[in-house]
């Protein structure tokens, strides 16, 4: 991989702009060169091969270690979830500069643990267009949707998503629904109870 930054006139620890600026000045001045006669020309365009390879092969393996960094970090933000470090979780997902359909799922789960439906909803809604048919993100968007519906906005209690575990890295949560029911069911009988209680008292 040396030889290929070599190649481009930069080192290693260039960033990926500037890697790009790189080659597109170079591509440039090989494409032009190439109409030269003789041997002018057959150099440009073997360095005009070479220079393509070369971004090929370094924007390829950035793109791996992207994603095998963003793996391990959607797996630290699954646990600050489970651990429910909505702030920390909320930390590792602003950090990110790639946002995958899973990143959106778990952002999406934090919104929800904090009351925010409407935001929850709309994270689903990205995450399912990135990723459609993806049982997971379907289950968690028809148990959102199907709350709301009911007027149910309450805490995160448990399990966002469904048994399916097709994310990089987030797992499964603990309750079988995102919460909820509790603090609905309990709403419903304070207000019977306040029912009951002026009922009687206008008949005093």
């Amino acid at each position: 991989m040396k030889s290929n930054y070599r190649i481009l006139g930069v080192n290693e620890k260039a960033t990926d702009q500037e890697i790009r600026a790189a080659y597109t000045e170079l591509r440039a001045k090989y494409k032009e060169e190439m109409f030269s006669d003789g041997e002018k020309g057959n150099a440009a365009a073997k360095k005009l091969t070479e220079l393509e390879r070369a971004y090929e092969e370094i924007v390829t393996e950035r793109r791996e270690k992207s994603e095998a960094n963003d793996d391990g970090l959607l797996k630290d933000v699954d646990a600050a979830i489970k651990a429910d470090d909505l702030k920390r979780a909320q930390e590792l997902l602003d950090s990110f500069n790639v946002r995958n359909a899973e990143w959106h799922y778990l952002q999406a789960v934090v919104f929800y643990r904090k009351g925010w439906a409407n935001e929850s909803k709309k994270q689903l809604e990205i995450a399912r267009q990135m990723r459609p048919n993806t049982e997971k993100y379907d289950k968690a968007y028809e148990r959102l949707t199907g709350k709301m519906s009911q007027g149910v906005n309450g805490a995160y209690n448990g399990q966002f998503g469904a048994a399916a575990n097709g994310g990089n890295g987030a797992g499964n949560y603990d309750e079988p629904q995102m919460g909820g029911e509790g603090c609905f069911d309990f709403c419903c009988r304070l207000a019977i109870c306040n029912l009951l209680l002026n009922c009687c008292c206008n008949c005093r």
